[in-house]
């Protein structure tokens, strides 16, 4: 521990104007007031814009007499018989269309691709820096989280499935890898997919007990863990987490090393909250506190619980061998 005081000078526009909608590598990937995302190196103040808003699938610009964008409107796909539209000013697209970014480095291009899981119905879309537009990947809807390994990108829906996508050819290829069983989909609110440090791909299973309706404050009530078997890809569940941690929430989930921080609790999972709702509700409690992978008990983060709620929280781990935001050459 370094024992030092560091002075930051925050980018424009600023950052407690901004929805944070992702955490990833020290990047936040931020929605400004026109609801368009903005890649943010929170130490140095750099910061890149991400394709627009209205590059995205379902989103279409509509301009007024002088030209300008005023507001959008969204598709909204229930199914293949039914279409939806509807319109929304710019400043408010931002409250319900992002849900949660990922950035990830691409070491076969050096550059960074950045995830986004998106309404209508959580779908998902990516971007290279430098790209002028988001690619949709359909048909599938309902993800919860992402994580890249060699290429793949990987997400986990609703339904417990893992789709691999892999984003390395001229065209993009999907393929379904392994899926929850229904016993555990029946406890789970939302689960993630993390990269374990030995190499593994993880599923984490949370779920959530609601302890005030009318204030639709919720706590972590427990987790499962499943390992994805690299020879049949088929799910394993395993205890624990000995000597290990894990950061959850509206971030790229992480597991860490106990050892190498051993300020940290391991077989711990360290949390926030990543309700979908969460922009809607900006005067709750949030969820932040750490669970004991081996008995499910849940301990405030710091005592009293902090009431933390707008903008919601999220784990930053700075990486200062990557604060350089450069474009593909």
């Amino acid at each position: 521990m370094e024992k030092r005081v560091y002075r930051l000078t925050l980018p424009d526009p600023p950052i407690r104007r901004r929805f944070i909608i992702g955490s990833s590598l020290g990047f936040l990937v931020t929605a400004d007031e026109r609801s368009e995302m903005l890649l943010t190196n929170p130490i140095t103040g750099e910061q890149i814009a991400l394709p627009s808003v209205t590059t995205i699938e379902h989103v279409k610009p509509i301009h007024d007499d002088r030209g300008a964008v005023y507001q959008y409107e969204i598709s909204d796909i229930r199914n293949q018989d039914f279409l939806m539209l509807w319109t929304s000013d710019r400043c408010e697209l931002r409250n319900f269309l992002h849900f949660k970014a990922f950035v990830f480095y691409d070491t076969t291009t050096g550059s960074y691709i950045v995830a986004l899981i998106h309404q209508p119905i959580d779908q998902l879309s990516f971007a290279r820096v430098g790209d002028d537009k988001w690619t949709w990947l359909p048909p599938y809807r309902n993800y919860h989280d992402c994580n890249y390994k060699d290429g793949l990108l990987y997400a986990v829906t609703s339904d417990g499935e893992v789709h691999a996508f892999d984003l390395t050819g001229p065209a993009i290829t999907m393929k379904i890898i392994s899926c929850l069983d229904e016993e555990d989909l029946g406890i789970c609110d939302v689960i993630y997919i993390v990269q374990a440090p030995w190499g593994d791909m993880l599923l984490v299973s949370r779920s959530k007990d609601i302890v005030d309706p009318e204030l639709r404050v919720q706590n972590a009530a427990g987790m499962k863990l499943h390992k994805v078997d690299a020879g049949t890809m088929r799910l394993a569940e395993i205890d624990g987490l000995p000597d290990h941690v894990l950061f959850l929430g509206h971030n790229h989930s992480l597991c860490l090393s106990a050892k190498e921080y051993p300020a940290l609790k391991g077989n711990h999972a360290y949390f926030t909250d990543d309700s979908k709702a969460i922009s809607r509700f900006k005067n709750i409690r949030r969820d932040i506190g750490v669970l004991d992978l081996g008995n499910n008990s849940n301990d405030d983060l710091v005592s009293p619980q902090l009431w933390s709620n707008w903008p919601a929280p999220v784990w930053i781990t700075p990486n200062l061998t990557r604060m350089k935001l450069t474009l593909p050459k």
